[in-house]
């Protein structure tokens, strides 16, 4: 038997097993292996990670949609050990419940309402998750949903709604201001009609 010295780091904790079975945990800093009944089998990191997912799904007024939903995660100190014998891939794991909650609740939202309702979303993403993943070893920390991309098409017919809107209220400018200048120009008229008739009558005394 002899003794072997490894090291971790500060945001990290390696996972030590003896004869292929766990055995313990190993801190941040110098530690130790008896060689050969005990071997580090792997390391988790106790820093935030984060995942961006893309999800394609429709409206429930037929409007093809990608939304990118992005999830802060972290191992939970007290459950490294099921977070590191719980799940082959956390991520993929992360992955397929949002693709759940996203491709359940968008079909219920027409694209108008979509928009209104991201922060919503994004809450109901968090809770399914922390739900799921607490009992992994995981804890969410945030999630946000940071873009919504309708169809190439939808936003064309989007622009052009906008730009008659803009159009529409730019001429309805231009007549209020022409409106007002033609009030203006006849006021001004009446006015200089007025002095120049009071000049007449007084030199008419």
């Amino acid at each position: 038997m002899c003794l072997m010295c490894f090291t971790v780091s500060t945001s990290d904790v390696a996972i030590i097993e003896k004869w292929g079975r766990y055995s313990r945990t190993a801190n941040a800093g110098c530690n130790f292996l008896c060689c050969p009944m005990e071997q580090m089998v792997g390391k988790l990191s106790f820093r935030v990670q984060q995942l961006d997912v893309r999800v394609e799904t429709k409206t429930h007024d037929n409007v093809f949609l990608t939304a990118v939903v992005s999830v802060q995660y972290q191992v939970l100190r007290e459950k490294v050990y099921e977070a590191f014998y719980a799940l082959t891939n956390p991520r993929e794991q992360i992955t397929a419940h949002i693709y759940d909650v996203m491709r359940s609740e968008l079909p219920t939202l027409e694209l108008d309402a979509v928009f209104e309702a991201k922060e919503d979303l994004a809450l109901a993403v968090k809770n399914a998750l922390s739900e799921t993943m607490t009992t992994y070893g995981y804890q969410i920390l945030q999630a946000l949903i940071t873009d919504l991309d309708p169809d190439q098409r939808v936003k064309n017919a989007m622009n052009e709604i906008n730009s008659s809107k803009r159009l529409k209220f730019a001429v309805a400018e231009r007549s209020e201001g022409e409106k007002i200048l033609t009030v203006k120009k006849a006021e001004a008229e009446a006015e200089a009609k007025y002095l120049s008739g009071a000049g007449v009558a007084k030199q008419r005394k």
